[in-house]
């Protein structure tokens, strides 16, 4: 990673520090006053979202259906299986609340993230004490990937969108296993919208 000079901000990211447990501790030895950013977005959805990335590199995968439940006829979810265990974001909130304050936490709705992201972009820049710069102007909304792009930037031959494997078209899964699965994560997100006074409307 290249040296971050004065005046500048250094981001890293990946999808796995928020729900690895040694992260927060490792993270706030490293420098207490970093700042972080958290994407989520409706966890069932998301469960199917990284089943299909899954299946999409290993086709010989059983079913959503056989993998989300411990026991499919008494409807208990396994929630050792990662697709699952992810989206149970109170969780792990509540670890790295061991050792930041909720105020160095920005949690940025996926759901606004594809409808708004100008909105979206806007706190981001906010918490991290930037000009606001990122503006409605610069998105445009792919309808082919279903997600929003950046605008062709100057001395660019095309716009920046989201990479191949996004967007893709969800399998079918039977309506009375995502109610099911609604049914589990609801306690749960609903203590993840009191812990962070916000309210991401998965229902």
């Amino acid at each position: 990673m290249p040296r971050t000079l004065e005046g500048q901000i250094t981001m890293e990211k990946t999808p796995s520090y928020f729900v690895t447990r040694e992260a927060p501790h490792r993270i706030f030895n490293m420098n207490r006053n970093t700042k972080l950013i958290v994407v989520v977005r409706d966890p069932v959805t998301r469960a199917v979202s990284d089943y299909t990335q899954t299946v999409s590199k290993n086709p010989g995968l059983p079913s959503f259906q056989n993998l989300v439940f411990k026991n499919s006829s008494k409807g208990l979810i396994d929630t050792s299986w990662s697709a699952v265990r992810i989206g149970i974001y109170s969780k792990h909130l509540e670890n790295w609340l061991r050792y930041f304050p909720l105020s160095r936490l920005l949690f940025v709705s996926g759901e606004r993230l594809v409808t708004d992201p100008a909105s979206e972009m806007e706190r981001v820049q906010d918490f991290l004490g930037l000009k606001r710069l990122v503006t409605n102007k610069h998105f445009y909304f792919n309808q082919t990937k279903g997600f929003p792009c950046l605008k062709k930037p100057e001395g660019s031959s095309r716009p920046r969108c989201l990479g191949k494997s996004k967007g893709r078209a969800h399998p079918h899964i039977p309506s009375d296993v995502l109610y099911k699965l609604r049914d589990f994560y609801r306690p749960f997100n609903l203590k993840f919208y009191q812990m962070t006074g916000q309210d991401f409307g998965w229902e």
